[in-house]
């Protein structure tokens, strides 16, 4: 058992929590039961496997290469977050070309454009995994797609849809040669986002909170769409707007 702070494994967790020391050593931290099955059973490969047996009642179901057991202070010290259920992994990443994936057909996208707040792009991750989207394009993204705090905000579904991550024009290539539509949120221009058609491929682009989309999507755009605010707020956070126009969608598609 690992009774120590010092420990090199535990040193190297610490530093783990800053994203260029993942990229340079190709891992990702995942915390939580829940968060850890699923990512196993998406197909990430579970390096090593931290268990706490004082407040851990669950774990050793899931395949790991090493399983290494630490005490209540060392696991206060490695884990993310409060009310912790004892388990926490070191995971290999998966990142795929998105000129590698191949859409069925009438595909639904979605795409973040420069993504900041990991609990955002976790959020949206859960819609769509709960929304069955074919994909997640991050165009021009400023945070770790594989971010603990956007795994443990998506409740492990981070592992469950194909995500990307690419350039704007990129994805806006990538978009048209796969014949998808473009529909961005934008305060100008738009039409209500309930009279939009959502049946064909499709593809739903968020903006950041603070500047919306930048010009090159408003410039592409093949419709502008707005949800219609009737309060004193002129915008909704990320997530929620990500949540209602993707389940327009798939009502649209449901009932076509």
């Amino acid at each position: 058992m690992i009774t120590s702070k010092t420990n090199p494994q535990v040193k190297n967790l610490v530093k783990l929590r800053n994203a260029k020391e993942r990229k340079e050593q190709n891992k990702i931290i995942i915390e939580g039961y829940r968060e850890i099955s699923r990512a196993v059973t998406c197909g990430f490969q579970i390096d090593t496997l931290y268990i706490c047996p004082e407040i851990a009642d669950k774990g050793k179901d899931i395949p790991s290469k090493n399983v290494e057991e630490v005490s209540l202070d060392v696991f206060d010290k490695i884990a993310y977050r409060e009310g912790s259920d004892g388990l926490l992994a070191l995971a290999v990443p998966k990142y795929a070309e998105l000129n590698s994936f191949k859409p069925g057909k009438d595909p639904l996208i979605i795409v973040l454009e420069t993504v900041e707040k990991p609990g955002n792009l976790g959020a949206v991750m859960r819609t769509a995994d709960a929304a069955g989207v074919d994909a997640v394009i991050i165009a021009d993204p400023r945070t770790d797609i594989f971010n603990p705090n956007a795994i443990r905000a998506s409740i492990g579904c981070i592992f469950s849809v194909p995500l990307f991550a690419c350039t704007s024009e990129e994805c806006i290539q990538w978009l048209r040669q796969n014949n998808i539509r473009i529909y961005c949120t934008y305060l100008k221009a738009s039409i209500d986002y309930l009279e939009a058609d959502f049946r064909k491929g499709s593809a739903i682009v968020m903006g950041t909170e603070a500047t919306g989309i930048s010009d090159i999507w408003v410039q592409e755009a093949d419709q502008n769409i707005i949800i219609p605010m009737n309060g004193i707020a002129d915008s909704l956070n990320v997530s929620v707007t990500t949540a209602i126009v993707t389940f327009e969608a798939v009502r649209q598609r449901r009932t076509r």
